[in-house]
């Protein structure tokens, strides 16, 4: 090879990788000597070399592009103040997961141990070349002013004091719908502000670009109103500053028409809420309490519009909407600055997205059962796949807009296309059921409870408020095992051999009997079979004395399986019960069937399998791509393993004509649109992404997702049971702690479910 050659080969090594691809593992060969070289030393000489010439040769082959700074010293740390650098690391490492988990933003988390303002920025400026972009964070005001201005303006990347902007961009959003709500114009609005510092401040100059008239606006400290005889103010508060007598906050609101509080708990009464104009704007933003609690408020006007920064009320004004997208656009542009037409459009995005009907997806994780543009949904949620769709190109278009884009987007298309790879497999689905569940934690029986493992999952899901767990088995093991794992939890602990229980076992006793009486099983049987957990787990669920059960860690599939059918009935209109095992791919969630019951299933019961799954890929809120897959494409074999799938396809394609399905195919046509257009161009999958793949049989199910989760570690929540009329989930023998929580979370959304549908 020679010289050039060799140099376009080291260049080509260190070009960035393509969006979507950054992991935490190298993305680059390295397994050779030759790899190694390109790597480092000879090869990292050439693009070196290239940087040298020009300095914008940095983003081509370096990751500086995708790299953020979390900068903080620690003085104004959430709500506990000037606890200094190291202390304030959590939180800025907690920050920097929320950029990497939006919006595939890395971060390098910087505390820095200065007060002084000037050594600060000093100290900030020395290492921005390593960065794309800064966020400052948790600095006290006003020194974060001065901060935030000067790197602003002697720095060529983005910065941005989020604890300033995100909460006014997201707030601003919110503005503009309650406006609307409410039938009032920016202009003509009365405002009281309950806070003056740097949130505030931020707040209350977006607000006067949206049209807010300052001579309108109110602003109060600790102190009482800013007015100007108050020479403690600073150069940006005076700017709020009434030439007026001081006024009490009450006497402020009356008839007001817009109440932004930034300041702390329960400082505004029922009777001051009451003084307000009709359709009164309450933004009360103070955590972990509001300014006036949220009951409180709606139940003392049904008029009000309000808004605060809970997760647990309507209209959460969370800054996780702003600022990973804010970043990615201003990133992807390679802006110099953030610059307040890049806020304004992140604010006008944010205020269009939430008019928008909203994913299926979204009202699960939210457990809604249609979230739609009102009084209780002003600003969209922030688990809203869209998000980094909709913000992040609005913020590149208006840098490139204002000049301050030095790489301007020209395939806006494929742009959108790279933010939705971007997100890949980073367990968002995994995040909303987990919410979905916490929204209605229902009563779980835990089969096993008497293995460390599977008590600890227990205790998991009790901690996360994901489930009320009933722990079944002996009561001093299981009390021992949970003082060994500080388990201190009050839980209820049955052991169904007590004598204590002879009464609830004869009971569940009789009732097994009665249904299988005919079909060999003595009451004696019947008797003793109610001493074993996963009979007695299993009539605790038919009774309703638990809304669902897991088991099977310590046992066979086959073996946990059998008293789940002779005991639990299957679903209203159910003919057969399949498993299907939702895999955390890096294209999405994967939904795979039949992983665990039917061994060899005929065309009819595959075309069955499709439908459960179809339900249960919609139940998490994913429109369900089907790909009935085989070792044949579309008739090349006429064996009667193929044929089947071919059968079952064209029974779906008659009766279900709204399903998207087809086959039979190969797994690889069905997973490359490229291939499969080529190929077969009349496929119903062209131009679709499949998500969901039925397998011919046991063995090619089971075999797959089990070779993708241990060579790929992708994450598998499943055997997913379908067609039962009982939430009873089984775990595969040895499950891990954290696959035990996801099936005990799947156990309640399937609890939730159930319940819905008998409603």
């Amino acid at each position: 090879m020679n010289k050039d050659s060799k140099r376009r080969e080291a260049l080509l090594y260190h070009a960035k990788p393509t969006p979507g691809k950054i992991q935490v593992v190298p993305t680059k060969k390295y397994a050779t000597q030759r790899d190694l070289s390109l790597a480092y030393s000879p090869g990292v000489a050439e693009p070196c070399l290239e940087i040298a010439k020009d300095v914008d040769n940095v983003y081509k082959y370096t990751a500086k592009g995708n790299l953020v700074a979390v900068i903080s010293n620690g003085t104004a740390v959430l709500g506990l103040g000037d606890i200094g650098p190291e202390a304030s690391k959590p939180v800025m490492e907690g920050k920097g997961l929320l950029f990497k988990i939006f919006a595939d933003i890395d971060v390098f988390d910087i505390e820095v141990d200065t007060k002084n303002v000037e050594e600060f920025i000093q100290t900030v400026k020395n290492i921005a070349p390593t960065f794309g972009g800064i966020n400052l964070e948790d600095i006290k005001a006003p020194e974060s002013f001065e901060i935030e201005r000067r790197l602003v303006e002697e720095l060529n990347i983005p910065v941005m004091h989020d604890d300033q902007h995100g909460t006014a961009i997201i707030s601003s959003a919110a503005l503009i719908n309650a406006l609307e709500l409410a039938d009032k114009k920016a202009e003509d609005v009365r405002m009281v502000v309950s806070g003056a510092g740097s949130a505030a401040l931020a707040c209350a100059d977006l607000y006067m670009l949206l049209g807010v008239k300052l001579e309108n606006i109110l602003m109060f400290n600790s102190k009482g109103l800013l007015t100007k005889n108050n020479s403690a103010l600073s150069e940006l508060q005076q700017k709020y500053a009434k030439d007026m007598d001081s006024i009490s906050l009450e006497e402020a609101l009356v008839g007001a028409d817009v109440f932004l509080g930034l300041s702390s708990g329960d400082i505004m009464s029922a009777k001051m809420l009451l003084g307000m104009a009709e359709n009164p704007i309450v933004f009360a933003m103070a955590n972990p309490n509001p300014e006036i609690d949220y009951n409180l408020a709606i139940q003392t006007r049904k008029d009000i519009i309000m808004a605060t920064g809970r997760s647990d009320h309507p209209n959460q004004v969370n800054n996780v909407l702003g600022f990973p997208y804010i970043f990615r656009g201003a990133l992807d542009v390679r802006a110099s600055k953030i610059n307040e037409a890049m806020k304004m459009a992140a604010v006008q995005a944010l205020a269009s997205l939430a008019k928008e009907s909203v994913p299926e997806q979204v009202n699960v994780a939210y457990g809604a059962t249609k979230l739609v543009f009102g009084r209780e949904y002003i600003i969209p949620k922030p688990f809203d796949p869209r998000l980094i769709a909709i913000v992040a190109p609005a913020v590149a278009k208006a840098a490139m807009d204002s000049g301050v884009a030095k790489h301007p987007i020209t395939d806006w298309a494929k742009y959108e296309e790279d933010l939705l790879e971007r997100l890949g497999n980073d367990n968002k689905m995994l995040r909303m059921i987990t919410n979905k569940a916490k929204m209605d934690p229902k009563r779980i029986v835990f089969a096993e409870a008497e293995h460390l493992d599977v008590l600890k999952a227990a205790q998991i899901v009790l901690e996360e408020g994901v489930a009320i767990p009933i722990l079944l088995g002996n009561k001093e093991v299981i009390s021992e095992l949970k003082e060994e794992l500080g388990f201190d939890a009050e839980v209820e602990i049955i052991d169904p051999k007590d004598k204590e229980e002879s009464p609830r076992r004869d009971r569940f006793a009789e009732a097994y009997w009665e249904t299988r009486k005919r079909r060999g099983i003595a009451l004696y049987d019947a008797q003793r079979l109610m001493r074993e957990r996963n009979y007695f787990a299993a009539m605790m669920v038919n009774t309703g004395e638990a809304d669902g059960l897991v088991t099977g860690h310590t046992r066979s599939y086959a073996t946990v399986l059998k008293p789940m059918l002779q005991l639990v009935n299957k679903a209203a209109g159910a003919s057969i019960v399949a498993t299907t095992n939702m895999m955390m791919t890096a294209r999405g969630p994967m939904f795979l069937s039949d992983t665990a019951v039917n061994i060899d299933p005929t065309a009819e019961e595959l075309a069955k399998i499709a439908l459960m799954t179809a339900k249960t890929a919609r139940m998490f809120g994913v429109e369900p791509v089907i790909a009935m897959v085989s070792y044949s494409n579309y008739g090349s074999s006429t064996n009667a393993r193929a044929s089947k799938v071919r059968e079952a396809v064209a029974y779906l394609h008659e009766n279900h004509p709204d399903l998207i399905v087809d086959g039979e195919i190969q797994s690889d046509f069905a997973l490359n649109p490229e291939m499969l257009k080529q190929k077969f161009p009349f496929s119903k999958l062209v131009g679709k992404k499949v998500n969901t793949l039925i397998f011919p049989n046991l063995d090619s199910a089971n075999i797959t997702y089990k070779l993708l989760k241990e060579l790929n570690k992708v994450e598998s929540i499943g055997p997913i049971m379908m067609g039962m009329g009982k939430p009873v989930h089984i775990f595969q023998l040895g499950a891990s702690v954290e696959e035990m929580v996801n099936m005990a979370t799947i156990a309640v959304l399937d609890a939730q479910e159930k319940g819905k549908n008998k409603k």
